[in-house]
């Protein structure tokens, strides 16, 4: 399935996305299963209704605005240096370990809501990502039951302040201000993709292709980063992780490239599917 998370008509919901609209589960469910997150939690815990095949939807495209699609996880795991073309152009070493940093869930938006640049930044850099959301809790899983954790895959764009993320070795700050992690349009269920490893994943600013990989670049797959992650944190529903981004992001080109006000940014992931947002000013007073 392709499930959503949206707004319409004033109201916060979540659907599965058919025919370019959305079948609304929120209306349906919502007493009880308020949103997406809450939906994986009651399925994992085997308490979720069995969800149909939509044949219609309750609001068509332009009907309703994307929401990021879980808009609530209490954790957002992120992978650094994940692609070993990116990891040659910022010059760090080989390393035994992912390196992991954090996200906060109010820097997150929806698809085609603008990615804000703030005034306190120039340098505003695009990184084109996979998330894997968790639908099932764990700790300390082995790698070869990593997956069975999954609930869905999404695109993700990590997109960074650079020089405020390099005021210190610490990545956070330049990581976390408000309105600047697109994530979604829809978390894909695993069944729906034939072979996760051979997707592209491609990032384009302003219709240019700026990245270019294949998930199975990553030099920690997917299940290995799963089995070190709950290796010390526990993983529950509704946890992201942003796997990490291929080489030829902006700050290591020359000269370099910024996202810039009027500019218009797309992650691209194979059958997972398109996430664009414009970019635009922070309004004053934020």
């Amino acid at each position: 399935m392709r499930f959503v998370s949206f707004i319409a008509e004033g109201r916060a919901s979540y659907g599965i996305a058919h025919d370019g609209g959305v079948f609304d589960l929120g209306v349906r469910l919502g007493a009880v299963l308020p949103d997406l997150k809450s939906l994986l939690v009651a399925r994992a815990l085997g308490l979720a209704p069995e969800l149909p095949r939509p044949t219609t939807v309750d609001y068509a495209g332009g009907q309703f605005a994307y929401a990021p699609v879980i808009s609530n996880p209490d954790k957002i795991l992120c992978v650094g240096l994940n692609y070993e073309e990116h990891r040659k152009e910022t010059g760090r070493p080989e390393a035994a370990y992912p390196a992991i940093f954090t996200r906060f869930a109010d820097t997150l938006i929806g698809h085609d809501q603008p990615l804000l640049l703030p005034p306190v930044s120039s340098a505003f850099d695009y990184e084109g990502e996979l998330a894997v959301v968790i639908g099932r809790a764990g700790f300390r899983v082995p790698e070869d039951r990593a997956l069975s954790l999954v609930a869905g895959y999404a695109c993700f764009n990590d997109a960074t302040l650079r020089d405020w993320q390099r005021h210190t070795h610490q990545f956070t700050p330049g990581k976390n201000f408000p309105g600047t992690g697109p994530f979604g349009p829809e978390l894909v269920t695993p069944d729906e993709i034939a072979r996760l490893d051979d997707q592209p994943i491609v990032t384009r600013l302003n219709g240019a292709v700026v990245q270019q990989a294949r998930l199975g670049d990553m030099i920690f797959p997917i299940a290995r980063v799963i089995a070190y992650l709950s290796g010390f944190t526990p993983l529950r529903p509704g946890d992201v992780i942003a796997t990490g981004t291929p080489g030829g992001v902006g700050f290591k080109r020359e000269p370099q490239l910024f996202m810039t006000a009027g500019d218009r940014v797309e992650v691209e992931i194979g059958e997972i599917g398109r996430l664009a947002n414009p970019v635009a000013r922070e309004p004053a007073g934020a």
